[in-house]
């Protein structure tokens, strides 16, 4: 098995405290609405993809590497539109992520047992 990179692990990390944070945070709204609020099933559904997303970067699977990537990018999307200040912040750490996600020793990292990374 290939040695995690520091980098996989704090960013795997920074998923799991996104998804678990932004979760807890967005469940304290249903107190404050007089009906259940349907869109925070999406909310919390996006903060599960997160914290999924972490964990099994962790572990190793290739595909939670790519569904990290697709998270942020999601993010970067929404914040186009809304304030330029949210998309610059969304837009850094996008490219960020994908460049600590797809370096050379992460490849390796991703890679099954056995297998060449090109």
């Amino acid at each position: 098995m290939n040695k995690r990179p520091i980098s996989i692990s704090i960013v795997a990390c920074v998923y799991i405290l996104t998804g678990a944070i932004g979760g807890a945070f967005h469940l304290t709204e249903l107190k404050a609405q007089p009906e259940f609020p349907y869109d925070i099933v999406w909310v919390e559904l996006v903060s599960l993809i997160a914290i999924v997303a972490g964990v099994y970067m962790l572990r190793s699977h290739n595909w939670a590497r790519w569904l990290a990537l697709a998270w942020i990018a999601f993010h970067v999307v929404l914040s186009a539109f809304r304030t330029l200040p949210q998309l610059a912040v969304h837009g850094l750490l996008c490219a960020i992520f994908a460049y600590f996600l797809f370096r050379p020793t992460a490849t390796r990292y991703f890679c099954p047992p056995g297998a060449t990374a090109s």
